[in-house]
């Protein structure tokens, strides 16, 4: 696309039938004529005309950028990671920053306990390099789907981690299943482990090592990603605690029992739970006891969840001063990314706070 013009003092001795950026353009040249007025010589050679020097130059920055263009993205492009639910998304997005973007199988309000899966999300543990989830105590719908469509990953499952402090299930009282609704299952780990910030740096660390062992060329990155993420949790850890500081020993009830590692972290006063089972309805037994707690205890708040929104919150503190907040331990209402985790946090802190407070 550039044409070359010959000049009077470049036809004696040589024409140019090379390219227009060969080294006959761009190397020195010893010939045997004196260079017209205004053009010098330079170590034995001609100092070549601008336009031509110029020419060069940018040709070869071009193809240098071509290239890089070509070879680049499959160079420093990012293992495919999967998330099963918007916590451990967040947690895993925090690590990824700047190498990637983790897809999200479970978001808005719906339970991770019974969610049904979509052709989507067949696709993306089919093409996932890494699986990241909790373990077959939360995510159960997905245990199948990673034995088959997910068997070419590398599946993490935080629960299984050494690093991360598990409670079980709470049991006796009204940590019990419904008498009326029995769970059917026998108590087991309690899957929530995100809501304890120290749980949430350690699976930061987790997915860092996994996603450095997959991906070499970023482990610096996703290192360096994991220490920022655990000094956030930090401080923010700190604010928590000085926030729920004043209501430690006000007593509450919540509609699921899914806040022990929150409410073992801060050192809270849960009365008990309506349900354990969170898709099961509540029986006429479970109602009363659950009515003759708030009042003997004198509860001060009775927390839903928005993915099991009960009816019965009006018939629970009828006649009690108890007062009704909603509690959600998987943000269903906040837009998933690296900032998820921390306003997750901060909303529940800054929920169970002001309704704990007196008035």
């Amino acid at each position: 696309f550039f044409f070359k013009q010959k000049t009077a003092y470049e036809i004696p001795k040589r024409d140019w039938s090379s390219d227009v950026c060969s080294s006959d353009l761009c190397a020195p040249r010893d010939r045997g004529f004196a260079p017209p007025r205004g053009i010098g010589l330079r170590n034995g050679g001609w100092i070549e005309p601008d336009l031509a020097s110029m020419h060069c130059s940018g040709m070869r920055g071009f193809l240098l950028t071509a290239l890089f263009l070509l070879f680049a993205p499959a160079a420093l492009a990012a293992p495919r990671a999967v998330a099963s639910i918007k916590p451990v998304h967040s947690i895993v997005a925090a690590v990824m920053a700047d190498a990637g973007t983790p897809d999200l199988l479970v978001a808005g309000a719906v339970s991770p306990h019974s969610y049904a899966m979509k052709p989507s999300d067949a696709a993306k543990l089919a093409q996932a390099d890494l699986v990241f989830w909790i373990g077959p105590e939360m995510e159960t719908f997905l245990q199948a789907p990673l034995k088959t469509l997910g068997a070419r990953a590398k599946i993490v499952g935080f629960m299984q981690s050494p690093s991360i402090g598990v409670l079980p299930a709470r049991e006796g009282g009204l940590w019990d299943p419904d008498a009326e609704h029995p769970a059917g299952l026998p108590a087991g780990p309690d899957g929530h482990i995100w809501l304890n910030p120290a749980n949430a740096i350690a699976m930061a660390t987790e997915a860092a090592k996994a996603l450095s062992e997959a991906d070499p060329a970023h482990a610096t990155l996703y290192g360096a990603n994991a220490r920022a993420f655990a000094e956030r949790t930090r401080a923010l850890d700190n604010a928590i605690h000085e926030r729920l500081g004043p209501v430690r020993a006000r007593p509450y009830i919540v509609f699921h029992d899914a806040f022990r590692y929150f409410e073992v972290h801060y050192g809270l006063s849960p009365a008990g739970a309506v349900t354990v089972a969170a898709d099961r309805p509540s029986g006429a037994q479970r109602i009363a006891q659950i009515r003759d707690r708030i009042r003997t205890w004198n509860a001060m708040c009775v927390f839903s969840t928005p993915q099991f929104q009960p009816r019965l919150l009006a018939t629970l503190t009828e006649g009690t001063s108890a007062r009704i907040a909603a509690l959600d331990d998987m943000g269903a209402d906040i837009a998933p990314g690296p900032a998820f985790y921390g306003e997750l946090l901060n909303r529940i802190a800054f929920t169970m706070s002001r309704c704990l407070a007196t008035q």
